[in-house]
């Protein structure tokens, strides 16, 4: 089912569609936009709130365009983490406590994170934003937005974007919930394609920005290189193997055990579980763990990763160049599912996907999920491209068989690489349109080189979106 609303969302999309619904949005770039009550004001105030690792990462890029793009200087306020907080935001209070995965997992802090809404909420309305960008982490982000409303006079109030789209398609009755986010969401900040034209044919304004890959193909000058495998890579993984004193002949497997510390402390385990299986197939092992920028994730890896059997490189907030050298260098990893499964598409490294969850959150997601899949490149795909270990079949045993088929079988892993270059290209090529439309429709030969970025693309729909683009749309 998926599948047909892919292929027919693909259909009706065009950059920002056509006929009588291109006059509208062509009209809401006419009159109350963010840039003009900032130009107004003599600055730009943004009031944003992510929530975890990924949408830290998202905002920090946002943050940083959101500035190049600005005619008049900007301020911000919000909630963020370690990348925020280097863009000169002041978080409220630490990101991490609000970086809650599961709904069983949720309810010990449900106090905590009420009170945290309302301060929140209360930090928001004394900053009198022109805009609230809330990233991800759609239970507390969405119930701020909810508060928000109800505070603001209706005459005079700032724009709610929400960036990511919350996965609607995935759950039953996904779209009928969708629907409902208009009441407080005044445009959506997609990162699959598919999404942009769903959430329209739902009444919730909404653009496709492209997803926050493509940033890491534009930082590592890949943009050009998004459908061929590139020498560079290889020289790469071999400079990786010699900075850190990796042997020629040893097998490198990096694990990603997720970012949050309630799933790091679930799945660490047991991937090191199945790295000490593996070790009875391949003589020499080395691994690789990229750590979330989290002091108790990082400390908590460290001293369980210290007395184990196996040479580990923690790679800890270096570079994004660092943290794909040593993708470039391994033969295979081991994710829990996320976002860095898309990581790992583009440096076409094959991967094993795997999840756990408390046991009564499993059962729910069994009862709600409409979708054979958990992670993006098969559900895009439509295809058990990524192999996928989850819930009760999730052991150390399970995991090991299949990561050993990955490693040894070139057929599996040539399909894996061969479906990076397709996934790469499905994502990429509506971006280079937008881009251009944003080049036409603005007539600003100052836009940055970057125009086909991401973050880019991001920061100039928050800008030029018009606050009253709801009430237009509709008309």
């Amino acid at each position: 089912m998926l599948s047909l609303r892919i292929a027919a969302a693909s259909r009706l999309r065009g950059l920002l569609g056509g006929g009588a619904a291109t006059g509208a949005r062509t009209r809401a770039f006419s009159y109350g936009r963010v840039v003009d009550a900032a130009a107004r004001d003599g600055e730009l105030r943004v009031f944003v709130v992510a929530g975890e690792v990924s949408g830290d990462s998202l905002a920090s890029r946002l943050m940083a365009s959101l500035r190049a793009l600005s005619p008049v200087p900007v301020r911000f306020a919000g909630v963020g983490g370690e990348l925020m907080r280097n863009k000169g935001l002041q978080s409220l209070f630490p990101m991490e406590e609000i970086s809650i995965m599961g709904l069983w997992e949720l309810l010990p802090h449900i106090y905590n994170i009420k009170r945290k809404i309302e301060d929140t909420a209360d930090a928001a309305v004394l900053f009198q934003p022109h805009a609230v960008v809330t990233v991800d982490s759609k239970g507390f982000s969405f119930r701020l937005l909810k508060q928000l409303k109800c505070r603001y006079n209706q005459v005079a109030r700032p724009l709610h974007v929400h960036y990511v789209a919350p996965s609607f398609w995935a759950w039953k009755d996904g779209e009928r919930r969708l629907a409902k986010l208009h009441n407080f969401v005044d445009h959506l900040l997609c990162i699959l394609p598919f999404e942009e034209e769903i959430c329209r044919l739902n009444g919730l304004p909404a653009t496709y920005v492209g997803h926050p890959l493509l940033d890491d193909a534009i930082g590592l000058n890949m943009e050009k290189e998004l459908s061929s495998v590139n020498s560079m890579h290889q020289r790469s993984g071999e400079d990786f193997r010699q900075e850190h004193e990796i042997s020629p002949d040893s097998t490198i497997i990096t694990i990603l055990p997720g970012s949050r510390m309630q799933e790091v402390a679930r799945m660490l385990p047991i991937f090191l579980q199945t790295v000490q299986h593996l070790s009875h197939t391949f003589n020499e092992l080395s691994l690789v763990i990229p750590v979330a920028p989290h002091r108790d994730v990082r400390v908590y890896v460290d001293n369980v990763v210290r007395s184990g059997p196996f040479p580990v490189v923690l790679i800890t907030g270096e570079t994004l160049k660092e943290r794909y050298d040593a993708f470039n260098a391994s033969r295979a990893a081991l994710c829990t599912s996320g976002t860095a499964v898309m990581e790992l598409m583009l440096a076409k490294l094959p991967c094993v996907v795997a999840y756990r969850a408390h046991f009564i959150t499993e059962c729910l997601i069994h009862l709600r999920k409409k979708i054979d899949f958990i992670s993006l490149p098969n559900i895009l795909l439509n295809s058990p491209i990524v192999p996928e270990i989850l819930f009760g079949a999730c052991t150390a045993e399970n995991l090991a068989a299949k990561l050993s088929e990955v490693i040894c079988n070139d057929e599996a892993r040539q399909l894996q690489v061969e479906s990076a270059e397709q996934l790469l290209e499905m994502l990429y090529e509506p971006i280079k349109q937008r881009g251009g439309l944003f080049q036409e429709e603005l007539h600003n030969s100052s836009l940055p080189s970057n125009i086909y970025s991401p973050s880019t693309i991001a920061a100039l729909t928050v800008l030029y979106t018009d606050n009253h683009q709801q009430a237009v749309h509709q008309n």
